[in-house]
């Protein structure tokens, strides 16, 4: 997309958009299909031991030689992760759920990018007072772990006024490029894209997961405290199941009284796993997989294909134009002359 965009530039990517750290869905191959589409692909780090991190920083960079992030979620330690990302050199951290200050001193020490999600104003002017060089809106329409209330429409324009000139991203709800459009009319500089690149051909995702995810409605995509095992009073959104049916009916008991509690539904190579699991199914489970989190945003409902991932990067520049093109100019000229 033609035209300076002081975000992209800071990245040293070509297109406005960054995939989501879509937990351990993602794959090395995942992040460099979407960078070397010209976007920003992210590693997932946090639940990483420090040889799994290497491990993972080294393959990804063995399949690209564009810029890629790692994303860590402040509530769990962290330090070792962190220090194995910037001492493998990675340009961009990006950082989720928690006080990014101390964070954010060792990635400026090391001379590394810092973008901070956000779900509130309030959070956002926290995060542009420490320096963080860009922030993630994330409205409540999001997949997986969701920060604040707010919609994405209300939220993006928000933190735009309130942090400028610090660029921002918007998150949530977006899977299409009339959503990157939009975006980008609201002030925002790119997208941040989780739910779509669940479809991605290099994404992890369990194929029983993945079908549940094309054939989803937004309704589907529910804002729920249901899958909180090993990350408690973490608000999510994920996709209807027997899991939540089951905890729903029986009036959404909290731990260790929900419906099920014990029950091992999947399995792999590296063990079992749990119904209220912080788990998402992938490939190579087996098992009632589907009972796991289905994490997804409401952004599912359009979703309807598998496809590469530089084939979904291409397509959302392609549709943002036509949108930004179709755009009926003239209606909105004539209706402000008229008023």
């Amino acid at each position: 997309m033609k035209g300076h965009n002081a975000l992209v530039e800071l990245l040293g990517i070509e297109a406005p958009v960054v995939q989501a750290p879509i937990g351990s869905a993602c794959t090395p191959a995942l992040a460099a299909a979407v960078s070397n589409a010209g976007g920003l692909g992210m590693l997932a780090l946090t639940w990483h031991s420090p040889d799994q991190a290497v491990e993972t920083i080294r393959e990804t960079r063995r399949l690209t030689s564009r810029p890629f992030g790692a994303n860590l979620v402040l509530d769990f330690p962290i330090d070792d992760q962190l220090s194995v990302i910037l001492d493998e050199g990675l340009p961009i951290v990006s950082t989720f759920w928690g006080e990014p200050a101390g964070a954010h001193a060792k990635i400026r020490a090391a001379g590394a990018l810092h973008l901070h999600t956000v779900g509130s104003v309030a959070e956002a002017k926290e995060a542009a007072d420490i320096g963080v060089d860009a922030i993630v809106a994330q409205g409540w329409e999001a997949g997986g772990h969701v920060r604040g209330i707010v919609s994405t429409m209300s939220l993006v324009p928000s933190v735009v006024d309130a942090v400028s000139p610090i660029p921002v991203i918007a998150a949530g709800g977006i899977a299409d490029g009339r959503g990157l459009a939009a975006a980008l009319t609201l002030g925002a500089h790119a997208v941040m894209i989780g739910t779509r690149f669940l479809g991605a051909v290099e994404a992890a995702t369990h194929e029983v997961y993945r079908a549940h995810v094309l054939t989803a409605d937004a309704s589907d995509a529910l804002y729920t405290l249901c899958f909180d095992g090993g990350w408690p009073n973490a608000p999510h959104r994920a996709l209807h199941n027997r899991t939540m049916a089951a905890w729903q009916a029986a009036g959404e008991p909290r731990s260790p009284h929900r419906p099920g509690e014990n029950d091992v539904v999947a399995s792999d190579v590296n063990g079992s796993y749990r119904r209220y699991e912080d788990r998402v199914p992938l490939a190579g489970m087996i098992g009632q997989v589907d009972d796991l989190a289905m994490y997804a945003g409401q952004s599912a409902g359009l979703v309807r294909e598998v496809s590469p991932a530089a084939d979904i990067v291409t397509r959302l520049i392609e549709e943002a134009r036509t949108a930004m093109t179709a755009c009926p100019i003239g209606i909105i000229q004539k209706t402000a002359a008229e008023m």
